[in-house]
């Protein structure tokens, strides 16, 4: 499984050095920092931002979105982007967005992009993006917004009846956004998912207390990252893992 760390990172640019070797989540909302991980990161991904601009109340950038992917998606680097998505909007919203997504971007660039499904759309949306797409990115919204929690895990495991095969295996690759929390991810057979959790708690001193805390933001970055990526996520999806169990690990 691939673990990506959404950036930039608090603690200022030295912090980023943590990255080394690793993988980058870059949203569009913050695309200064693309350089910097296409440089250090073993590989990295592009999001939307499109939950940034929900949260602010603007209106997405689709052009200037589509312009930032051409620059970077034939980088040897690039794994994959999350095409634009209508945050709290339904399936038909969403729709009417890839249709005119296709319109911005070219056909090499196209085929790079993974559609999100909101757990709040039909299942039968998300057989139909698995199907179409080379893979597909699940979002936690609606009811389901809040990851881990108890009525989460039993739209997830809907989810995973169609996208998954008789014996629990993907049918095509799959990513959660906001599930890089070790008792979520290994229990589900993603390929990657993503979290800003190092991002923002590793430059946070309240968050880091005791005799033994790293006093640089640095130091802190590396060590919430081992402790993420020394979790794998699960070969194959089973119903009985739908019960969480250390939730605290992540505070």
């Amino acid at each position: 499984m691939i673990h990506y760390h959404g950036i930039p990172f608090s603690g200022g640019k030295l912090t980023h050095m943590a990255l080394v070797a690793r993988h980058a989540f870059i949203s569009y909302a913050h695309r200064t920092s693309t350089a910097l991980a296409a440089e250090l990161c073993q590989s990295f991904a592009l999001d939307n931002g499109a939950y940034s601009n929900w949260k602010a109340g603007t209106k997405f950038d689709i052009g200037g979105f589509a312009s930032w992917v051409e620059d970077w998606y034939r980088h040897p680097g690039f794994d994959f982007y999350c095409m634009p998505d209508a945050i709290g909007g339904d399936h038909h919203a969403n729709e009417r967005m890839r249709a005119a997504w296709r319109n911005e971007c070219s056909p090499g660039m196209w085929d790079r992009g993974y559609p999100v499904w909101h757990m709040h759309e039909p299942l039968e949306v998300l057989r139909d993006l698995i199907v179409a797409y080379p893979g597909v990115a699940l979002g936690s919204s609606g009811d389901y917004s809040a990851v881990g929690s108890k009525g989460w895990w039993v739209r997830m495991g809907e989810a995973m009846d169609v996208a998954t095969d008789d014996l629990g295996r993907p049918i095509k690759p799959l990513h959660g956004l906001r599930m890089l929390n070790p008792t979520v991810f290994s229990r589900l057979p993603l390929k990657s998912a993503d979290s800003t959790n190092v991002g923002r708690n590793a430059g946070i001193d309240s968050a880091w207390k005791g005799t033994y805390t790293p006093k640089s933001a640095y130091t802190r970055a590396l060590v919430m990252m081992e402790r993420i990526e020394s979790h794998a996520s699960s070969n194959i999806w089973e119903s009985t893992q739908s019960e969480t169990h250390n939730l605290s690990l992540f505070g």
